[in-house]
């Protein structure tokens, strides 16, 4: 193959899944240290106590167990993430609870033992004194007036309480043709990687270094908050992150556990290794989405939407999380609300509430599928009471020109928002599926639809008006050839499961006209690349895809400098492609790349004089926008069981456009992982809690994880709509697929259900809750 943008676009297979899938995967629990200690935490039994006192002096006794650490004991300054803005109030998360605890399995000291069985057995050796307080449990409990306080420094149990759109639509309201109204909420949810979290942290004496190898989104703030923490220089701590069996948003904020084991390996000066079991992982881990909803939408009689008025509240846990806050999930729902909606006017307002419930990361969506379900819920709505079909009303609203400035201030860059639409319904009328509905008198079958855009490559810029005192955004590339002509690639961006090594690969190989086996990324080592960003939001094929393709770029200018000197003609005249430098005006003028790259480092002298030895460029990459947007339209259909209560999935249709496609197999895989998730979301995982504040999945007979055989076959049509923010013309894509599932499921639901009174607006969708409803409507 030749030419530019060969490798781009094609369905090359993962480079990663022989190692992955035969079991040479290296992932931290893989790693082994000689004279490595195992860690394990002494946690809390209850949600809400002042801890009178810790005692642990048979856990330092027991058999294996080598040391053991309080927070006083280890001494170690918290975790404080601070958004810049006068509505948000700071709290710190210490790394061991100090003098209160504020949920069910807050870490209280930490046990290093011989192995992790001996460290397990010392943590039940401890003496904790707890003085229990009164427990939130809920937003309702959290907000009422005689509600014990989560954080002293709150005030109603609030870290954060914002209107960031405040227009006076009760004129609209009052006059409107049509006023509907949706009581939307989510359950909470474990994002449940495949791996759990898990470190091993050693002091390196030879380097003056602190190594942590973490499974982790986010060397690089890993390492601030370590340096933070510990009080050491940043040099002095390396972050490297080896295979990850996915992360989901779980992994892109900094745990306390990691930081007190980097700790105790730094106070002991041995290896010390901690791994997360499964049971640890469902009640103390970081969770996600339980939120509620209270909007109005008002609409003319044709059907379009003239008002907006939300009131959005989001139950993030007992802490702020380091580095998004707590308010990273109402920021989201208040500013992204319309979607892919013309919403001419708009109020909205948005609360982070503390409730004694572990702390909530930005699981993967970061309140998208919420937000998508409201819009929803709001056009069915509307068209059942203007008697609309309700794939027209979405068409009639839809956002038709671009580049659209919405009411929330966004500019929404070229989409195929109505093609998408079109096309799921057409191919579903095709199938025979509309008429099955209205004509199976028997069973109740209803179609379901989700519109919607997912806003991905927020750079510095997108980031920056969330006023988080820590700004993500850009991203570092370096791109090196070495005297064979092999290429590596250094990159800020730190896979989880989303094939980098074979689409970067692919970016870079058009670039310098090899072949992508002939290109190595290199990612998530902080000794690597000077900062970077990591892989949530989207982001890593349009911004840390940029700054490849750039770096790549600068690299082949290089070549294409000398092998111009070589071939005595112009750089201009110079095109790579299958790992030779030809002149374009004559083909068979030519020197392979390797030469060339020889010649760099083993003959500089041949080099011109204006040319360094070597062959390596570094480039940097940002989007200064608010950001590009991908979109998709999702179509279910769904059977209800009547006398059980329960959904099965007949039909799942995605027609999505991430604009150009660099490996459309990655892109696929991506979709119906994301589809599964979200579909998880919306009929099976929840984590409720009881009066006094203990999780109800203590392991995953408790929780409801779906399999493959609830997961039906999910069929994708691309669309491409070139994004021109981007250097790759891609946009972010690796939410979609759990952004829309939650709305369209929901929707064929309440389809399924048209002719018996009953309309459901909270996910998870339980059996039990719809033969509930079932019994209310008769």
């Amino acid at each position: 193959m030749s030419g530019p943008h060969t490798w781009v676009g094609a369905s090359v297979p993962r480079r990663e899944d022989p190692r992955l899938l035969t079991g040479r995967g290296r992932f931290v629990d893989d790693l082994e240290r000689v004279g490595a200690l195992s860690a394990a935490f002494v946690r809390s039994p209850v949600a809400a106590a002042d801890i009178n006192s810790v005692d642990l002096s048979e856990v330092t006794s027991a058999a294996g167990v080598r040391a053991a650490f309080s927070a006083a004991e280890l001494g170690l300054a918290g975790l404080t993430a601070l958004l810049e803005r006068e509505e948000f109030v700071p709290t710190t998360m210490p790394i061991l609870a100090t003098g209160r605890v504020r949920y069910a399995g807050e870490p209280v000291a930490i046990v290093l033992a011989d192995d992790p069985y001996a460290a397990e057995d010392g943590t039940e050796l401890a003496n904790v004194d707890y003085a229990p307080r009164r427990v939130v449990t809920s937003i309702d409990d959290a907000l009422a007036g005689n509600a014990p306080d989560v954080h002293d420094e709150l005030d109603a149990n609030t870290f954060l309480a914002v209107t960031p759109f405040d227009d006076d639509v009760d004129d609209v309201f009052s006059t409107a043709e049509c006023v509907v109204r949706t009581a939307m909420s989510s359950g909470r949810q474990n994002a449940l990687p495949l791996e759990p979290r898990g470190c091993l942290a050693e002091w390196v004496d030879r380097d003056d270094q602190l190594v942590v190898h973490i499974s982790s989104q986010v060397p690089h703030q890993v390492r601030t908050a370590l340096a933070r923490c510990l009080g050491l220089r940043e040099r002095q701590v390396r972050v490297i992150v080896p295979d990850v069996g996915g992360g989901f948003g779980l992994k892109c904020v900094v745990g306390r556990e990691e930081i007190a084991v980097a700790a105790a390996a730094l106070r002991l000066r041995r290896p010390v290794k901690w791994i997360e079991d499964r049971r640890e992982g469902l009640f103390a881990s970081f969770l996600g989405r339980e939120q509620r909803y209270r909007v109005r939408a008002a609409f003319d009689g044709e059907g379009r939407i003239l008002a907006l008025d939300a009131d959005v509240h989001c139950d993030v846990g007992a802490y702020s999380v380091f580095p998004f806050t707590s308010g990273v999930e109402p920021l989201m729902a208040a500013t992204e609300l319309p979607g892919v909606y013309q919403v001419p006017r708009y109020r909205a307002r948005a609360r982070a509430v503390a409730t004694n419930k572990a702390p909530t990361a930005p699981y993967r969506g970061v309140s998208r599928p919420q937000i998508v379900l409201v819009m929803e819920r709001l056009m069915e709505r509307a068209a059942r009471e203007l008697g609309i079909d309700a794939v027209a009303i979405r068409r009639r609203n839809l956002i038709d020109t671009f580049p659209y400035v919405g009411v929330n201030g966004i500019t929404y860059d070229p989409g195929s928002y109505r093609e998408s639409l079109d096309r799921c319904e057409r191919r579903l009328r095709a199938e025979g599926w509309f008429e099955l509905r209205d004509t199976a008198a028997d069973r109740l079958i209803g179609i379901g639809f989700a519109c919607f855009n997912e806003r991905t490559g927020y750079g510095t810029e997108a980031f920056a008006q969330r006023k988080m005192s820590v700004v993500p955004g850009y991203d570092i590339s370096e791109a090196r050839m070495d005297p064979s002509g092999a290429v590596t690639v250094l990159t800020g961006t730190s896979a989880h499961g989303q094939g980098h090594e074979t689409t970067l690969a692919q970016i870079a190989a058009d670039q310098l006209g090899v072949h992508p086996d002939a290109v190595r990324i290199r990612q998530g080592d902080t000794d690597l690349v000077s900062y970077g960003w990591g892989t949530f939001a989207s982001r890593s094929a349009a911004i840390g895809g940029g700054a490849v393709r750039l770096a790549a770029g600068k690299l082949a200018g290089r070549i294409r400098a000398i092998a111009a000197h070589l071939l005595e003609t112009d750089e201009t005249n110079i095109e790579l492609a299958d790992g030779w430098c030809r002149r374009r005006d004559d083909p068979d003028s030519a020197v392979p790349i390797a030469e060339v790259a020889e010649i760099a480092y083993l003959r500089a002298h041949r080099l011109p004089k204006d040319l360094e030895p070597g062959l390596s460029e570094r480039a940097t990459f940002d989007v200064l926008t608010s950001g590009t947007f991908s979109n998709a339209t999702h179509g279910v259909v769904a059977e209800l069981d009547p006398r059980t209560g329960q959904t099965r999935l007949l039909r799942y249709l995605v027609v999505e456009d991430c604009g150009v496609v660099i490996n459309p197999k990655i892109v696929d895989g991506q979709v119906r992982g994301g589809v599964a998730q979200g579909i998880a979301g919306a009929l099976y995982e929840q984590i409720d809690y009881d009066a006094d504040g203990q999780p109800s999945a203590g392991s995953l007979i408790d929780y409801l994880v779906p399999t493959a055989a609830e997961i039906p076959e999910i069929d994708i049509e691309h669309l491409e709509t070139p994004c021109a923010f981007t250097e790759t013309g891609a946009k972010g894509m690796g939410e979609g697929g759990t952004i829309g599932a939650p709305a369209a499921v929901l929707g064929a639901v309440n389809d399924a259900l048209r002719d018996t009174g009953v309309e459901l607006d909270a996910v998870p969708i339980t059996p039990e809750q719809v033969l509930r409803a079932l019994e209310r409507s008769r």
